[in-house]
């Protein structure tokens, strides 16, 4: 925003000395401007080239991370956390998988702002088998029921994709 402003004001300062100035002035003035148009751009490219790192860095330690296959004590303990009594997901029928999307998703809202990135990697994976039951009995689950289901599964893929983006967000603009 300031370099705007002072990008704006040396343009008016500009048009304003013309009227008083040789062609050979406006040239130098003209030469000025370009050398600190010059330097602005080079310092956003100079921004814009360290975020890029950062971002890629982020990706990476995302991709290596998810690669490591999570821990079924771990699992287990989070699915008992997220799920209370519906964690036989594989065991879940029409009649009690809306409950237990409603269950997964009041828990992950009361705790996704303590979650670490490894926990969103727990929770995804629990969406996941909740998703494939979902799939499996899908044509035997009342309609109303199917659509309450949609919306959480939609607000569990905003929620995750946000805290992503504020991760990486984090990420670039760390020193």
């Amino acid at each position: 925003m300031k370099k705007h402003v002072l990008f704006g004001l040396s343009a008016g300062v500009l048009l304003l000395s013309a009227c008083d100035s040789t062609p050979r002035e406006r040239q130098d003035m003209v030469k000025q401007e370009a050398r600190k148009l010059d330097t602005v751009v080079d310092e956003a490219a100079a921004k814009l080239r360290v975020a890029g790192r950062r971002a890629a860095r982020f990706d990476s330690v995302s991709k290596s991370r998810s690669r490591q296959p999570l821990d079924k004590a771990g699992e287990t303990a989070f699915t008992s956390e997220l799920l209370g009594t519906y964690t036989a997901i594989e065991g879940l029928t029409p009649a009690t998988i809306e409950p237990a999307f409603v269950q997964f998703m009041q828990q992950v809202r009361a705790r996704r702002k303590q979650w670490t990135q490894r926990d969103w990697d727990y929770a995804t994976a629990i969406s996941r088998r909740l998703n494939a039951q979902f799939r499996a009995i899908r044509l035997d689950i009342k309609g109303r029921d199917e659509l309450h289901i949609r919306a959480l599964q939609t607000e569990f893929t905003a929620l995750e994709t946000g805290r992503d983006v504020k991760d990486l967000g984090d990420a670039v603009k760390q020193p």
